[in-house]
């Protein structure tokens, strides 16, 4: 049974497909009637090629008006499931802008949107922003209200991460990857946690969960230096090497989590991540150098 993202996905790729083929009729019917014209009279009523070029235009401008409507379909959507500040309290805490973001979400959830996303936005928001008691209590509603959603389990360990309760938010991931198993980011996170909480042989099972599926370059590049780091020390060579070498290949990724480092200023897990964000550099500038044991 097809899931929600391919039943969504499919119509875009079939009408981008359309899209293309209409744009490239267009386009070659008019450079066939033109250089049609310069052998047969101008008197000639309208030829087949002009007409597939219309044709052409018309379908590709049809897949263009449906874009457009499906992103005001969702956007509309969007705001009916989570309310109406949900996507520009969104963008301010991309932009760190965390306290501007709480009167947002605060209007979301007196509209009735109190989802396990909105609440997960405004534990951040909360958290990032001091209010530490705050963003508890909205952890644990998100967990009362949806004991059987993943994500609210991810809220609750990350507002534990930011306090440096680590084994707390072990446990809450723990529960996360229960109800979402194939999730990688989950297995990566509860990884992340467990290795600060200092249980590094559950950290590095944890992490080759993850790594059985797809991840994005930030967490490819997190998961697997602390794999080839593991499998070194273990006198693994073989499995150290392809480790490295995928650290290497999404070393893109270290930007992502820089770049959330000024969020984290004045906390302990923001100093525990600067510290690993620095030996994950060190040990990609020594494997450019060739220094790499």
């Amino acid at each position: 049974m097809m899931s929600r993202r391919r039943l969504l996905i499919l119509p875009l790729y079939v009408t981008f497909a359309l899209a293309v083929v209409g744009i490239t009729l267009f386009a070659g019917g008019i450079v066939f009637e033109f250089f049609a014209s310069l052998r047969t009279p101008q008197d000639q009523p309208v030829s087949p090629a002009v007409g597939l070029a219309l044709f052409g235009l018309c379908l590709a401008a049809s897949m263009f008006l449906f874009w457009f409507g499906l992103i005001g379909f969702l956007l509309a959507r969007q705001t009916r499931a989570r309310g109406s500040g949900y996507g520009e309290a969104y963008r301010l805490i991309e932009a760190f802008r965390f306290r501007d973001a709480i009167p947002l979400l605060e209007r979301s959830i007196r509209e009735g949107k109190e989802t396990a996303e909105v609440l997960m936005l405004l534990t951040s928001a909360y958290a990032y922003s001091g209010q530490l008691a705050r963003a508890q209590a909205t952890a644990d509603r998100a967990v009362q209200l949806f004991p059987d959603d993943p994500d609210s389990y991810i809220t609750l360990a990350n507002n534990y991460r930011l306090q440096a309760a680590y084994d707390e938010a072990a446990r809450a991931l723990k529960r996360a990857a229960e109800l979402a198993p194939e999730h990688a980011i989950i297995w990566a996170e509860l990884g992340f946690a467990q290795r600060f909480a200092g249980d590094t042989d559950a950290a590095i099972a944890s992490f080759e969960r993850a790594a059985a599926h797809a991840m994005p370059a930030p967490y490819i590049v997190r998961v697997y230096y602390h794999l080839a780091d593991a499998y070194q020390k273990r006198g693994e060579t073989q499995k150290a090497v392809k480790a490295a070498a995928r650290m290497m290949s999404a070393r893109s990724g270290i930007a992502t989590w820089k770049g959330g480092l000024k969020a984290l200023e004045g906390t302990a897990y923001g100093q525990a991540l600067r510290y690993e964000i620095a030996a994950i550099e060190q040990t990609i500038a020594d494997a450019d150098a060739g220094n790499l044991g």
